[in-house]
């Protein structure tokens, strides 16, 4: 239950017995005592109401720190989420991401983690779920979480997505409230694939696993109430890379093209050299180091770092389906990110590009806290909804 909601609840028995005090005394003022006993109890109710309403308002999200060197045009929402990260991570001397193992990094707080906190300290409800969920195994070793609309209809479009974390961490869970944002504003069941990591399984496993649980919706889509004529491909970070991949190869391998790509701040190349790279090499939560980072793990070999499945940005891209390309300021991918959305254009692939300033890597799922994440899921959507119709 929200922080709005628990509070709500505390305060609406004395709310309402000083209500019906009130009441009874307005009832029987016979003299002037009674009557100055019922504003006086009026007055009480009213000052009550309004500290409760107070102590649960929403509170403007605002930062109490000066803005960190690496970001000096951070907005104050998203500097917020960062500085509670900071604190769920210990500190400016807590051991950075890229110095841990993977077994500690999936142990570690997430930005997601971090805009809940953020949420509970500014009071800020959890948004009403809209979608019911279930698990299914769709291919060996390959779940997925099927998020359906709480709208009771026969049949929906369908987005698969793909959860972001370097091929190495994070999983459904991370991601959960950009699916159900998805979910809600496009009116689509969403596929949430739980793909296998590295370095447990390297490259190509991820894409694989991506590539047989897209092939299991276009083949069971009625089974999950979707239309198998609709089925559309998303993903962040790692995630991007994954949708746009598997488009390539349904491409390649004679499989039905997904509909439409939503494609946000992907992992689209191996030049650690760019200029976003060498521009973010302290950002948070996503920097040069941890790139590097990941790629060790996940790759077999820098040769894998060529392969066009990882490298998308000097990949074949004719014939893939229309795309939205989302990337913002404070991140090492933004230029590869960019480079992508040129490509597919000069590929003469429909695409619909935008750079959102003043946030991170891992916005896009904090509408609930971060403006631009409103703002860029409205985005996403109306790539989305067009496709899908």
């Amino acid at each position: 239950m929200s922080t709005f909601f628990q509070s709500t609840a505390r305060w609406a028995a004395p709310v309402a017995a000083l209500g019906l005090l009130a009441a009874c005394s307005s009832s029987q003022t016979t003299t002037d005592t009674n009557t100055t006993t019922a504003k006086a109890d009026s007055t009480s109710m009213a000052q009550l109401a309004a500290t409760a309403t107070a102590s649960t308002a929403p509170k403007p999200v605002t930062p109490s720190k000066p803005k960190p060197t690496w970001a000096p045009g951070i907005h104050p929402e998203m500097q917020a989420v960062i500085e509670a990260l900071d604190s769920l991570s210990g500190g400016p001397t807590a051991k950075p991401m890229a110095q841990m193992t993977p077994q500690e990094a999936r142990k570690a707080p997430s930005a997601a983690d971090a805009a809940m906190a953020t949420m509970k300290k500014f009071n800020i409800p959890t948004p009403p779920a809209t979608a019911d969920t279930m698990s299914r195994t769709v291919a060996p070793g390959v779940k997925v979480r099927v998020y359906t609309p709480k709208t009771g209809a026969a049949s929906y479009p369908v987005i698969v997505y793909y959860h972001g974390g370097g091929w190495v961490i994070a999983n459904l869970d991370t991601y959960d409230a950009s699916v159900r944002s998805l979910s809600e504003q496009t009116g689509a069941v969403v596929v949430s694939v739980a793909y296998r990591q590295g370095p447990e399984f390297k490259f190509p496993t991820a894409h694989n696993d991506s590539f047989a649980a897209y092939q299991w919706v276009v083949k069971n889509a009625a089974s999950i109430k979707g239309d198998p004529n609709k089925i559309a491909v998303a993903g962040e970070s790692a995630g991007g890379n994954l949708a746009c991949a598997v488009s390539m190869m349904a491409r390649d391998k004679k499989v039905a093209l997904p509909k439409y790509q939503l494609i946000v701040y992907p992992i689209a190349g191996y030049d650690l050299n760019t200029p976003s790279y060498l521009a973010n090499t302290q950002t948070k939560p996503l920097n040069k180091d941890l790139m590097a980072w990941f790629f060790k793990y996940y790759l077999r070999t820098p040769a894998d770092g060529k392969n066009p499945l990882i490298d998308l940005v000097h990949a074949n891209l004719k014939g893939l389906p229309a795309a939205t390309v989302i990337t913002d300021q404070y991140d090492p991918l933004m230029s590869e990110g960019k480079m992508l959305a040129d490509n597919l254009q000069k590929a003469g692939v429909s695409v619909q590009y935008k750079n959102y300033e003043g946030v991170t890597h891992e916005f896009f799922g904090m509408a609930a806290v971060v403006p631009e994440a409103k703002q860029a899921q409205a985005f996403a959507v109306e790539g989305l909804k067009s496709a899908l119709k």
